[in-house]
């Protein structure tokens, strides 16, 4: 790497980790992990050749950093497929410092459903690559100003901001699996998002039956997620039965059910989600359900509170297609976090005119853009829509 390369990419690191030290003990915990993050980070960047670095790198304001969706398409980043040895080593240690030991083995199994659906697929092996997972940073690894990276390929999407001396935005995080429940071969019985199922149904039969008229918010599910790509604001208000409203047991059974969503990220990391959630009221979370309270029939669930929205769906394949999102309502990408950023005087980040060779590239010229898809309908009185339907 040339020297101006080396000074870039480390001097983040070094500040970061000075940072760190000058704070006090209760802040270290979200510094630990802006710094570990930080550091891999740069370590991953270290690991590619210029040429890889380029495809790897964006300006932090630029779109591209919010162009995500959970389809087999063409994507910008560095893939898998295209890296070194040393790359995927550092790639893989930048998804383990930022998630927990459950998250990241969710995410790697993500990859290798690939090959289970090469086999299932008729043209599963022209469509279908465990190595099509991009990485992309935005911005530089630092502690000065704001920065983020991204892991995203088909049916995995983790997108994580950065802001100096602010809570770490880990939204949106999508998680699929397709098959749900592989039926055969050396992965059958394999159940990556299994606690996410298996809670819900207990809750959900677990909700006393007079709330069943406002639990119940529709008698089929959309088909998907309501708020994918491009339809973040589609659900405004809270659908569903208050958790307060619940007894003892099935409010335990919801608070972990959200928990399984936040626990796939690092632990301080989680922690200060839930703490959030806590702090704006637990009890104000909503869970919503639609369609029949059975995993063989295609059903819907919906988490959503002040500081977060979850939503599942399994309605494809005969219900053996999860897919599965958890939204920050006002900080997905760091919202939120970037206004008070700058508001407290600091520079808002624009992205510079693309010039000839350069690698700050126009939206127009890379990738696509997140598809506007067809009017969702309104099938419910609270606000479930269909939702366009998805690989």
């Amino acid at each position: 790497m040339s020297r101006i390369d080396r000074r870039h990419l480390l001097h983040g690191t070094l500040a970061t980790a000075m940072l760190a030290a000058a704070r006090p003990a209760r802040a270290q915990v979200p510094d630990a992990a802006r710094a570990a993050m930080a550091r891999a980070a740069v370590a991953f960047l270290s690991a590619l050749d210029s040429g890889q670095r380029r495809a790897a790198v964006f300006p932090f304001a630029q779109d591209e950093r919010k162009n995500w969706h959970y389809v087999p398409r063409s994507r910008s980043g560095i893939a898998f497929k295209e890296m070194s040895a040393a790359g995927r080593a550092a790639a893989h240690e930048l998804i383990k410092v930022s998630l927990s030991g459950v998250g990241y083995a969710k995410a790697v199994n993500v990859m290798k459903l690939e090959e289970v659906l090469r086999q299932l697929e008729t043209f599963g092996g022209l469509l279908r690559d465990p190595e099509k997972y991009y990485v992309s940073v935005f911005g530089t690894p630092d502690a000065a100003a704001p920065w983020g990276w991204r892991l995203e390929g088909h049916h995995l999407s983790l997108n994580f901001t950065l802001v100096p001396g602010r809570a770490i935005s880990v939204t949106p995080a999508f998680f699929g699996a397709n098959p749900a429940e592989v039926p055969s071969g050396p992965q059958g019985g394999l159940r990556i998002l299994a606690e996410e199922q298996d809670l819900a149904f207990a809750l959900a039969r677990g909700v006393d039956p007079h709330l069943r008229g406002r639990f119940v918010i529709a008698a089929e599910s959309p088909g998907d997620i309501v708020s994918g790509p491009g339809r973040a604001d589609t659900l405004k208000t809270p659908a569903g039965v208050a958790l307060g409203e619940l007894g003892a047991e099935p409010r335990s059974l919801a608070l972990r059910l959200v928990e399984t969503y936040a626990r796939n990220m690092r632990s301080d990391v989680a922690d200060a989600e839930l703490r959030r959630m806590r702090d704006a009221g637990s009890d104000n979370v909503r869970f919503g359900w639609a369609g029949p309270i059975d995993p063989k029939q295609p059903h819907y669930y919906r988490l959503h509170g002040p500081t977060l929205l979850i939503e599942y769906d399994n309605s494809q394949n005969r219900a053996n297609h999860i897919h599965s999102v958890w939204h920050d309502p006002r900080n997905d990408f760091g919202v939120d976090l970037l206004r008070a950023h700058y508001e407290s005087g600091h520079h808002r980040l624009t992205a510079a005119p693309r010039s000839a060779g350069s690698s700050d590239r126009s939206p127009r010229a890379w990738g696509p853009q997140p598809p506007g898809g067809p009017a969702a309908r309104t099938t419910a009185r609270d606000g479930l829509q269909r939702a366009p339907r998805h690989a």
